[in-house]
């Protein structure tokens, strides 16, 4: 797995990568798991106005002894920006790893994110109202709806990482099954269908192309405006 994360950092096509990590911090509520979710100020230029997990770009402080070792530095920015952002108190030893995004080529900020997840360690959520304007708890499936009926924006990733947590009942369940797992790549590619944009991942027999009516199997999220639609039935 390291050498793929390597394979994209010294890759060099498109706007330059920047390296950044975000942490969804995982309860048990009433009705089922539940993920703290964060509204960026609308005036920011990067996913201004969209509901995000806790995170940031890695900084140069977040390095330790090797100035090379991206993933213990993610670990690091994750629990820092967690704490700057929300007031959160992220134990690094529980964090998992589940999952690496890059953007599109073209995308004019490129924050190559690792995903992280862990429990709560049932702190006070805390914003500034600068950066982050709004906090809630979420069921996933809660947030994806609300997103299908207009009340909030998320980003392809953060959906996709909804629809995977929607899966689990609990959090222990959910950070067993995250742990056990592969860790899956997405560097996405977007291309235009009659329904709206669409993001393609590997596995997907238009990705190559950009071709969506490429005949073959399918790992793809079709961003409708009457309802996200996510096909992953041809993911590696």
């Amino acid at each position: 797995m390291f050498a793929e994360w390597e394979r994209i950092y010294s890759g060099g096509e498109g706007t330059p990568l920047i390296p950044a990590a975000t942490v969804a911090i995982l309860r048990d509520g009433p009705d089922g798991l539940e993920t703290l979710m964060l509204r960026r100020n609308s005036k920011l230029e990067f996913v201004g106005g969209m509901w995000v997990f806790p995170g940031g770009r890695i900084d140069p402080e977040d390095f330790g002894t090797d100035p090379d070792d991206l993933l213990a530095a993610a670990r690091t920015a994750a629990v820092r920006e967690a704490h700057e952002e929300a007031a959160q108190t992220v134990d690094p030893g529980g964090l998992v790893w589940f999952s690496h995004w890059t953007p599109p080529a073209i995308t004019p900020k490129r924050f190559s994110t690792w995903f992280f997840a862990t429990a709560d360690q049932e702190d006070d959520v805390q914003i500034d109202g600068g950066e982050i304007h709004e906090s809630d708890w979420m069921r996933p499936a809660d947030a994806m709806a609300r997103r299908d009926a207009l009340e909030i924006e998320l980003a392809p990733p953060t959906w996709v990482t909804l629809h995977e947590f929607a899966k689990y009942d609990t959090v222990a369940n959910a950070l067993a099954a995250l742990a056990e797992a592969n860790v899956p790549f997405f560097e996405t590619r977007i291309a235009k269908s009659a329904d709206g944009p669409m993001a393609l991942w590997a596995g997907d027999a238009g990705y190559e192309s950009g071709d969506p009516d490429a005949t073959g199997p399918r790992h793809r999220l079709v961003m409708a405006r009457d309802g996200y639609r996510y096909d992953d039935s041809g993911r590696p």
